[in-house]
């Protein structure tokens, strides 16, 4: 009898990773990602980010094609599979599905003014109780630069995608997106749970492009024959699952209820956690979009502290100031070897564009303080996984003053998390404990498509293989090292604020 099994893939902006999962015992049969080093991102110009969508659906191939290799498909049925995708991002697309312009992805800042103007336009308040957010650089603002200087692309517009909806396309042929996913870009109004009807209206966004909505578990389509022979797989897998980044990272660590919280540190840092009550930052630092099991009658809601420079931070110092001459793991043992707040040196990570955080300006990426004569590439490393930290704090402040209260956080067993040296400056500063699991966004992918398509009868089963790595818990005596530390960095960036 052959295997259930779930696949999943997970749609970064750095590479694409795919799992497949035993159905009924929850684990990895395989895994692969692709491609070996980081995808490019193409700046044209400063403050642009942008990436080719053909090029995500070659690393799907080419993800799914290392997965398989080795692995008899007589032994194993795949049942179901789900998405998970960079947030934030646009794609346009032609009546016969052909991209129209490189996909603006979502740490772009090219659209903050449209952004700011339409919130002035419309009203703060306005925005803020129906969107739970302002406009700002996210997707519909995105469309609107579109419009406004690229009328000749606009024209042929027949719908408009988040990166993930474009994946979906692919494997099915049908363009759908999900209330979730219209959230994220400021298309959904949560007061009339419609459509952002008035913020259409005032780009002049003719509401027929937006893509027909599906159910973030459940039926979004079935795989294509075209989609199958480039896969290896069977056509008729339904695709089952979809959700932005962050919220699937909290869902593959099983957060699901108001008052818990996920955490990445991958391309980006995140701090997500879940609510069922109308909460929004006056300012935009940080935002509320509809969590995976958002409904009317239970409308759990996903508050997101984001910041763009996190690990392409880690790796633009890995490769322009260390050479590539360190591996990531001898890197976070470098750290080690220096002191809690690297003996005065700073790092503020901001590099990768205008960040919510700081009300969307672009203060660029800096290190400050270095002496000479103290400091080495101990001290570069430390300081750069402590001022990643400290941009947690910073947003996880302005979180609490929300009202967003929590003891602990989960995190996946990856990236930035591998180093003891970010954990524990991470519960110290945060003052939070951590949990670590043996997850990944594909796999939480996979086990969205199992409950999309009624394999498992709720989350309590679908995670019934997740295993626990790791438990911290911040000192009993607050770290005054760490506490200082933060507290030199913050009136740092106080000063390039003014």
């Amino acid at each position: 009898m052959k295997k259930k099994t779930l696949l999943g893939f997970d749609i970064g902006s750095s590479s694409i990773k795919a799992s497949l999962l035993n159905a009924d015992t929850g684990e990895v049969i395989s895994s692969g990602s692709s491609p070996e080093v980081e995808m490019a991102i193409d700046a044209p110009q400063s403050g642009w980010a942008e990436q080719y969508p053909a090029v995500w659906w070659q690393h799907v191939v080419n993800a799914s094609n290392k997965i398989f290799c080795g692995i008899s498909s007589g032994n194993f049925e795949v049942a179901g599979i789900g998405i998970s995708y960079q947030m934030h991002g646009l794609v346009v697309v032609d009546k016969d599905q052909k991209v129209l312009h490189p996909s603006i992805i979502w740490c772009d800042s090219r659209a903050v003014d449209i952004g700011n103007k339409a919130a002035a336009a419309l009203g703060v308040e306005f925005c803020l109780k129906n969107y739970l957010n302002t406009p700002g650089n996210f997707t519909a603002s995105k469309l609107k630069w579109i419009r406004e200087q690229r009328p000749e692309i606009y024209e042929r517009i027949d719908k408009i995608m988040l990166p993930g909806d474009y994946i979906a396309m692919m494997l099915t042929g049908e363009i759908r997106t999900t209330i979730s996913g219209l959230s994220e870009g400021i298309f959904w109004d949560f007061e009339k749970k419609t459509t952002a009807d008035a913020l259409l209206a005032h780009y002049g966004i003719e509401k027929r492009m937006l893509a027909e909505l599906a159910p973030t578990f459940g039926d979004q389509g079935a795989l294509s024959a075209n989609a199958a022979l480039v896969l290896g797989l069977t056509p008729g897998i339904p695709v089952a699952y979809r959700a932005g980044d962050q919220p699937n990272n909290a869902f593959s660590l099983n957060v699901l209820h108001p008052g818990e919280a996920a955490t990445t540190a991958g391309t980006s840092g995140v701090i997500y956690g879940v609510t069922d009550k109308n909460l929004y930052d006056l300012k935009g630092r940080v935002n509320t979009f509809a969590h995976v099991n958002y409904t009317s009658e239970h409308p759990n809601l996903g508050v997101l502290l984001c910041i763009n420079g996190t690990g392409i931070q880690y790796s633009w110092l890995k490769r322009n100031l260390l050479d590539n001459k360190y591996s990531y793991p001898e890197m976070n043992e470098l750290a080690a070897e220096a002191p809690i707040g690297s003996e005065g040196l700073m790092c503020f990570p901001y590099g990768n564009g205008a960040e919510r955080s700081l009300e969307s300006k672009d203060v660029h990426g800096h290190f400050s303080g270095i002496s000479f004569n103290l400091h080495d590439k101990r001290h570069l490393v430390r300081a750069a996984q402590e001022g990643i930290v400290f941009t947690f704090r910073y947003g996880l402040d302005v979180m609490r003053k929300m009202g967003m209260h929590f003891r602990e956080v989960k995190a996946g067993h990856t990236n930035l998390f591998l180093s003891r040296v970010f954990r524990e400056a991470f519960v110290n500063t945060c003052n939070v404990g951590l949990e670590m699991f043996n997850t990944d966004g594909s796999q939480g992918a996979a086990r969205g498509a199992g409950i999309g398509i009624g394999y498992y009868s709720s989350a309590l089963e679908a995670f019934s293989g997740l295993q626990r790595i790791e438990r911290m818990e911040p000192r009993k005596e607050p770290s005054a090292h760490h506490e200082e530390a933060y507290q030199r960095w913050k009136e740092g960036l106080e000063r390039l604020l003014r």
